[in-house]
Order: structure tokens, then C-alpha cells, then sequence
């Protein structure tokens, strides 16, 4: 058996200083030293990004900052985490999360944009807006405005059997709907998929 179909080893790193508190995931145990290598690094390097947008208000006094995770999928060597980043300053109404995520394929490490997944010219933008717009009318989500199309970098995860998109918060839904989340089934996709993809390894029954 080819041990890197087994599900990655994760572990957590806890950093906390004055009013800050990150939870950071890291892979270990893997065969390849420079693949585990590539995943952590990218793993570091949203954790800090996500600090480093939160503290846009750095003129403000922090009064809390909370960073987590969830691992979304773990199997087939497809493994996908979303991570978010909770931060109130001081005389906020209130506080406010941002959620970002990376899906990678750990036989080789490598991270993927949302246009990854999917084949050469497949028009995977307009394909995944109107199933978007189904859900939104499907669920009656309350959005600002008529809702157009995804971007061509939209934030996803992979759950399972589905690809997830979602947007942050006010992006096109007021703050107390929370993150506007769209699962799509994979086998909704299977004709535009990239067949070496973590999708294509997904949609597989065995």
C-alpha cells in the first residue's frame, strides 16, 4: 500500500503573546523532507498573511486576536485547510474573522488556485456563478446586491465529495449572515474537472 494515500499527520503549534493567540497546523512524519517542507511553508505563510491583514488597525489597541483552523479534507492525498482569524480592537462594535484556505495534493506538496482544478479553457468562472446564483435564490441568502459572478481566485476548500466557495464577511452579505458558503458536488463538475487534479481524486469510488 502506498503510504501517502494514508491521511497526513497534523499537528498544532500554539504561539501567544499579550492579547494574541494563534493555533498554527504543520504536517509531519511525511517520506519526502522537501514536499512537508513546501506544505509548511505555505501554512506559515497564510497564518502571517491573515495577521498581517488584521492588522491593517495597528494604530488601534488590540484588544484580542484568536487564529484557528480546520482541516476540510485529509484522504486520497488531497488535504485541504481553512483558516480563520478573529481580531476586535479596542471601542469596536465588534470583532471581525477572516477566513482563507489551502488545498494541497501531499505527494507532491503543491498548493492550488481555484483555475487548478479545472481543465484548459473550461469556463469553470461562469459554470460555478450560476451555481452560485442557484443557491442564493435556493436558500434566499440576503446579498447586497444581484449577485453577478465568483472571481476568477475565489476562496475555496475541498469537504469531501465537494467543493466548497465561500466569500468574507460584508463581501456580499451583511456581517450577521456570517461567510457565505457554497458546496458544490464534485459530480456536478466531473466534465470540467482536471483529471490529474485533487477534485478528479475525489470524484473517484474507490
Amino acid at each position: 500500500m502506498n503510504n501517502l494515500s494514508l491521511p497526513s499527520m497534523i499537528g498544532t503549534k500554539l504561539f501567544t503573546e499579550r492579547a494574541v493567540t494563534i493555533y498554527l497546523p504543520f504536517v509531519y512524519g511525511h517520506p519526502d523532507e522537501f514536499t512537508q517542507y513546501k506544505m509548511n511553508r505555505d501554512i506559515f505563510q497564510i497564518v502571517h498573511s491573515l495577521i498581517d491583514e488584521q492588522s491593517v488597525q495597528q494604530n488601534e489597541r488590540l484588544d484580542e486576536m484568536l487564529g484557528t483552523y480546520e482541516i476540510k479534507t485529509n484522504e486520497r492525498s488531497v488535504l485541504s485547510i481553512a483558516f480563520s482569524n478573529y481580531a476586535i480592537y479596542y471601542k469596536a462594535a465588534h470583532g471581525l474573522t477572516i477566513m482563507k484556505s489551502l488545498t494541497f495534493d501531499t505527494e507532491t506538496g503543491k498548493s492550488f488556485k481555484l483555475r487548478e482544478l479545472f481543465k484548459p479553457d473550461s469556463n469553470y468562472i461562469d459554470i460555478l456563478s450560476e451555481k452560485v446564483k442557484k443557491q442564493i435564490s435556493a436558500r434566499n441568502v440576503p446579498v447586497f446586491e444581484p449577485f453577478t459572478t465568483i472571481r476568477p481566485d475565489q476562496d475555496f476548500y475541498i469537504a469531501d465529495k465537494a467543493l466548497v466557495l465561500y466569500f468574507q464577511l460584508y463581501e456580499i452579505t451583511p456581517y450577521a449572515y456570517g461567510f457565505p458558503i457554497f458546496p458544490i458536488s464534485v459530480y456536478e463538475l466531473e466534465n470540467i474537472i482536471a483529471e490529474d487534479g485533487p477534485l478528479a481524486k475525489m470524484a473517484t469510488n474507490t
